[in-house]
């Protein structure tokens, strides 16, 4: 680091007052013969003057009083010229001061001083590149090696000599690491308050908190998609303000939190895509046994599983919350919405060895409606992976039954609430059911190939609305007269008659019987 003692050391110069002060950095090297300079400074910079208009002892103590006040890093005065040596007035207000003061003499020009402290400041430049180099390398490395969050903050506060915080978009710790001690809890706290305080303009701020003045730095990590930053990145020195090299790191370690971050949600991502295929293929009836099984290893499901069903506002974005809560209490699972019939349900495919499906059941319910919205919830019984596809009705149909339950039915669904949906499951032929599905719905689809699935669909709503035309309209966003007109459409292609109990029993039975084997 250049300082005013450390240039004069290798000019073979001698300071005449200020030692004390001679040890602060140099930033730039000014050279000027106004009386009054200042308004051209803006601190840290070493002033050459011949002071020329200087006249005056007034003059010579107000001008030394500017520079100090404008927190330059000392005064170089060239002798030889307007005058044969240092003035007194000059060096007692220098003195009085502390502010550091050397003779620069005729026989040394001015030029010999600016180079020798141009080029050490461009070494010094050059040296925090290539260290900054170095600690981008390895920050890389890091992302490249999924080490994580921790690592990388480490590796920060390691580089810079203090503490690394990286918070999220609303200041709760992400991670942490300090190079010889750790940020206070009351630190932290006005840390996180001053984040929420600029997540709206997204700009780096300098923490307020007393313990932390002038050696700590706060910088955003943008969005991918703009907006409030994501995260937030702390720095904090253990002794003394941040110089170039620390805001360089600062920078370096914004870019590579991001990268990490993106790294997470492309995981995230990908393993949500594949949960999904996976629960589909399952569900679906579309793998082999052998072949389910290893699909379902790598997720920690075992010789016996259960399916979990839940009804949820936002089925895609509780899916994080179940994974999460299901990963906290210990149980492997594979979560995904899953969709039938147009209606998208959240499920979960558990290890069920050491497990209560209907008390994991009512925990993962318990946390997702911290998440906000009603939540309904069901469990299958435990039973080999090969016999998920049945699992998985038992639990859907378990949660279809309760659902006009009118304020008696249980936390969590499960077999001994499936009632008449026991018969259909207790047949174990999908061929048997596709015959009588067909017996009973197929004039429908046959009869009118247009408009058969919106007949069904309207089918459905009356019947699980009660006969309540209103209320079934609704459902299917049609007029009530709309609807009348296509429960007449069904009676002529069926030869039934809605208003018969007895026929609109195999009108449900066929329905119900067309999710099993879809």
């Amino acid at each position: 680091m250049l300082t005013v003692q450390s240039l004069l050391d290798e000019l073979d110069l001698e300071l005449a007052t200020g030692a004390k002060a001679a040890a602060a950095p140099v930033r730039w090297v000014h050279i000027s013969e106004l009386q009054d300079p200042t308004p051209w400074l803006s601190g840290g910079e070493l002033m050459l003057t011949t002071g020329i208009p200087l006249d005056t002892a007034a003059k010579q103590r107000q001008f030394v009083a500017d520079l100090a006040e404008r927190n330059l890093a000392g005064l170089g005065f060239g002798t030889g010229f307007s005058h044969k040596r240092l003035p007194g007035a000059l060096v007692e207000e220098a003195e009085k001061r502390g502010f550091p003061l050397f003779e620069v003499p005729y026989s040394t020009p001015f030029i010999a001083i600016t180079e020798k402290a141009f080029t050490r400041l461009v070494n010094e430049q050059y040296e925090v590149l290539q260290r900054g180099l170095a600690i981008q390398r390895r920050l890389e490395r890091l992302v490249l090696e999924e080490r994580g969050l921790e690592e990388i903050a480490a590796t920060v506060a390691s580089a810079v000599g203090g503490t690394v915080a990286i918070l999220d978009g609303r200041g709760e710790r992400l991670a942490g690491r300090g190079f010889r001690r750790q940020l206070s809890a009351d630190a932290i706290g006005g840390i996180r308050r001053e984040v929420l305080g600029h997540a709206g303009d997204g700009h780096p701020f300098v923490p307020s908190h007393p313990s932390l003045a002038g050696r700590a730095l706060a910088h955003p990590v943008v969005s991918p998609g703009g907006g409030p930053p994501q995260a937030w990145v702390v720095i904090v020195r253990d002794s003394g303000g941040l110089g170039d090299f620390e805001r360089l790191i600062l920078q370096q370690a914004v870019a590579i939190v991001a990268l990490e971050l993106m790294r997470r949600r492309v995981a995230r991502e990908t393993e949500r895509r594949l949960a999904g295929d996976v629960l589909a293929g399952a569900l679906g009836g579309r793998m082999e046994p052998l072949e389910l099984r290893r699909r379902l290893e790598p997720f920690g499901i075992g010789e016996e599983a259960a399916v979990l069903v839940f009804t949820v506002e936002h089925p895609v974005t509780a899916a994080a919350a179940l994974e999460a809560t299901l990963t906290a209490e210990g149980v492997s699972a594979v979560v995904a919405p899953h969709d039938l019939g147009g209606r998208e349900l959240l499920c979960a495919v558990v290890d069920a060895a050491d497990q209560d499906p209907l008390e994991v059941a009512a925990k993962a319910r318990g946390a997702l409606l911290g998440e906000g919205g009603a939540v309904r919830a069901a469990a299958s019984r435990t039973a080999a992976p090969e016999t998920l596809r049945h699992s998985f009705h038992e639990a859907r149909c378990a949660l279809e039954a309760t659902a006009f339950a009118n304020g008696s039915a249980p936390e969590v669904a499960s077999w001994r609430d499936l009632g008449a949906f026991t018969l259909l499951l207790s047949i174990q032929d999908d061929d048997a059911l596709g015959l009588y599905c067909d017996s009973v719905l197929g004039p429908i689809e046959e009869g009118d190939e247009e408009y058969g699935g919106e007949l069904l669909r309207s089918l459905e709503a009356f019947i699980e609305q009660n006969g309540q035309w209103e209320r079934a309209a609704r459902q299917v966003y049609c007029h009530r007269h709309t609807l009348r007109y296509r429960m007449r459409k069904v009676e002529e292609l069926t030869g039934r008659n809605l208003s018969r109990a007895h026929d609109r029993i195999e009108f449900w039975l066929a329905l119900r019987a067309r999710e099993l084997v879809s």
